[in-house]
């Protein structure tokens, strides 16, 4: 099949990669600043892994081509274009309307909210199979590929019985590990993915909070865990604490549900989870602050996980940045390290004098005060602890995400502070 991709940012370049990779002939559409620019110079390209060897393997097959808006010679188009840019998928179908005039499939991945592929399939002509068809964007960052490639679950949007054949088609090499394909409205499937979101992040906003309270009450968090996931109405899933969750989607998709609640006069939860995250990205400087006696004066303090969840080089509202934030500003000199995202972060804070972006582990913790752990890389599960307590000044670690052993550590003569243990 012959399909053209509309969008610029990680969710088109994923899904333009996957169907070029399953055999389609594919045209990617950008802005005309986006065309222009090598592919190595654009970041989300960059940070995800194996995505920009697949895109410039499918362009050498010739599977996959960047085009302009007069390359418009086939009748399926899929739509990922950012969720404030509902204004462009209505210019793009509007004129597609005109020059595809039957047997028109779009497929919309876009998160432009509950209704919008209503409001865009309104500008066509159903009797005629012009039809929007709503995939949700569950793209995970670090995992783009091997999601879209291999999902678990897709959900197709659409009462279409035309389009929905076409759509199964399309996206049938995708389908041999499928466990749920669930078929149902457009307006039904967006409200699912929103609904799957919140239900997410109030998990992971109730965990936190169990952590801070078993903190003061000197239980032992992992040990609950264990037993509410051992309950099978519960599970594990999605129920670990930490220091807070960051990413672009699901916090837009959080902030946007909980807006819809309040448009129609609700209380929502999700407005206390999303206010309650940014208070626990504070709680690893809070714990430092208050082991220090409120006084970091001449002190260096060593960060590991700069990025916003392993896997991924992104660093979009990533609880790192505000606990770099407050170290900075008690003019702490402060000691970097992350596989992936120390690039974007020096980018970030533009070479600020007091932070170092150290390449190697063991350097960032030199002569430090305090180790912060922040995201939970796996090359930090199993420190060697000798050398930690050689290297730092002072053996306190503040784990952010409780991967440590806090018994190991107390052995060796750290001191050790988790999140609820």
């Amino acid at each position: 099949m012959k399909v053209k991709v509309y969008g610029a940012d990680l969710t088109a370049w994923v899904a333009a990669a996957s169907l070029a990779r399953a055999g389609n002939d594919v045209l990617i559409e950008g802005p005309d600043t986006q065309l222009a620019k090598p592919l190595q110079e654009i970041s989300a390209l960059r940070d995800e892994p194996g995505l920009l060897y697949q895109i410039e393997l499918q362009m050498q097959e010739g599977r996959l081509k960047r085009t302009s808006s007069q390359d418009c010679k086939t009748n399926i188009h899929w739509l990922a274009l950012e969720h404030n840019e509902f204004h462009l998928a209505q210019a793009i179908i509007s004129e597609l309307a005109n020059e595809v005039t039957e047997n028109l499939l779009i497929v919309n991945q876009c998160n432009f909210g509950v209704g919008a592929t209503d409001m865009l399939q309104s500008l066509l002509n159903e009797a005629a199979n012009q039809v929007v068809v709503y995939i949700p964007n569950n793209l995970q960052e670090g995992k783009a590929l091997q999601g879209f490639s291999q999902p678990k679950r897709i959900t197709i949007g659409s009462e279409n019985s035309w389009a929905i054949t076409m759509t199964r088609s399309l996206i049938r090499p995708f389908l041999q590990n499928i466990e749920h394909l669930l078929l149902m409205s457009s307006r039904e499937a967006e409200f699912t993915k929103l609904a799957i979101t919140g239900m997410l992040a109030i998990r992971i906003g109730y965990i936190n909070e169990l952590a801070n309270l078993a903190d003061q009450m000197d239980v032992d968090i992992d040990t609950i865990r264990e037993g509410m996931g051992a309950d099978p109405r519960i599970g594990n899933h999605y129920l670990s604490p930490g220091c807070g969750f960051g990413g672009q989607n699901f916090n837009q998709n959080i902030s946007r549900f909980s807006e819809i609640f309040e448009k129609r006069g609700q209380n929502s939860l999700l407005k206390t989870v999303i206010s309650e995250n940014e208070i626990q990205k504070e709680l690893l400087f809070k714990k430092l602050w208050q082991h220090y006696q409120c006084d970091l004066t001449h002190k260096t303090v060593s960060v590991w996980g700069a990025s916003f969840k392993p896997g991924t080089a992104s660093i979009d509202n990533a609880p790192s940045l505000k606990v770099i934030d407050a170290l900075l500003a008690q003019g702490v000199h402060v000691r970097v390290h992350d596989p992936e995202a120390l690039g974007n972060l020096q980018q970030h804070y533009d070479d600020h004098h007091d932070i170092a972006f150290c390449n190697d582990p063991y350097d960032a913790i030199t002569e430090s005060d305090a180790l912060l752990l922040v995201t939970e890389w796996p090359e930090y599960w199993s420190p060697d602890y000798e050398r930690l307590l050689q290297q730092m000044r002072m053996p306190l670690i503040i784990d952010g995400r409780n991967i440590f052993d806090r018994e190991a550590l107390e052995m060796y003569g750290f001191t050790y502070m988790g999140v609820g243990r």
